[in-house]
């Protein structure tokens, strides 16, 4: 028994650094991907670990979990001999990523209708009161339609639908920085989402997908129509 306490003893302190490392892992990821999301790190640019170490104050190996994790993710590409590099921004991935979309979202949707949470319904209450205030700007605008978003997938209650929605709503996501300076929708395809959330409080799978479906559908069209036109 003295001897497996022991061996417990040893492990406590690795298994804290180990938390310590996925904690900075995690921090790693989300601040690179959002560099990434919203063109700081632009398509096609070279990403510098050691300025990324100094800049987030975060270690080589978190650093480098974290652009594991954003290349599977196909955010980011590594080139032999050459180094990290942010993916580019192609046109015909758009079509591609939207028929995953509509599809899942539009599931995604209903069942958040059908397995929301008491806490859920406050939090998704609290969204409809700051889309009834409104957004100053464009990135506003986005942050509001980010979280949005992440709280239907939340609401799902299916980690795995989360996890993949997750994905590729970050891959649209750069495709909706990438016009935010120009003519875009933006505040009409925000302000759809009334409907959507009143849908789910409402219980209603039927609406709450097809307005989802309606929306991404339309955010095809208005991305199509920056980028063709720039």
């Amino acid at each position: 028994m003295a001897s497996e306490v022991r061996v417990q003893d040893r492990a406590a302190p690795l298994a804290v650094v180990r938390r310590g490392v996925h904690s900075q892992s995690e921090e790693a990821y989300l601040r690179i991907r959002d560099r990434i999301l919203t063109l700081d790190l632009p398509p096609g640019s070279l990403v510098h670990e050691a300025r990324l170490r100094e800049e987030l104050a975060i270690g080589r190996t978190p650093i480098r979990e974290a652009l594991q994790r954003l290349a599977h993710e196909k955010l980011v590409r590594s080139v032999p001999h050459r180094g990290t590099f942010v993916t580019d921004v192609n046109i015909t991935d758009l079509a591609r990523i939207t028929e995953v979309r509509v599809v899942l979202e539009g599931h995604a949707a209903r069942l958040a209708a059908e397995r929301c949470t008491a806490a859920d319904r406050v939090a998704i209450r609290e969204l409809l009161a700051s889309l009834s205030i409104g957004a100053s700007d464009q990135r506003e605008l986005m942050r509001m339609d980010q979280a949005i978003h992440r709280q239907i997938y939340r609401s799902a209650r299916n980690s795995f639908l989360e996890s993949t929605l997750e994905r590729y709503f970050n891959l649209s996501l750069r495709l909706w920085y990438l016009v935010l300076d120009r003519q875009v929708r933006l505040r009409e395809a925000v302000e759809e989402h009334v409907a959507l959330l009143n849908a789910i409080l409402a219980g209603d799978g039927d609406r709450a997908e097809q307005t989802m479906r309606t929306h991404v559908t339309g955010f095809e069209r208005e991305i199509r129509a920056a980028l063709v036109e720039r």
